[in-house]
């Protein structure tokens, strides 16, 4: 069983002055929230209910990915 802290996770502010959390590796796997934190603890909610998904349709979760950060010079 995979955990979601075995998971890339990026947080970044959105156009409309919340955060979005989300984990490139599982598409759908986004959460919203007021604060880095809030959507965070919303992605949490989020990896749990696709995990269930997965299980029940007898699914594996992908490995992680790796992100590649360009270094703006």
């Amino acid at each position: 069983m995979k955990l979601l802290q075995n998971y890339t996770i990026v947080i970044r502010p959105d156009d409309n002055g919340t955060f979005v959390a989300y984990v490139p590796a599982i598409s759908g796997c986004h959460a919203w929230g007021q604060t880095p934190d809030e959507a965070r603890n919303e992605l949490v909610f989020v990896f749990e209910m696709i995990q269930e998904e997965y299980a029940e349709q007898g699914r594996f979760l992908p490995n992680d990915v790796e992100l590649t950060i360009a270094n703006a010079s």
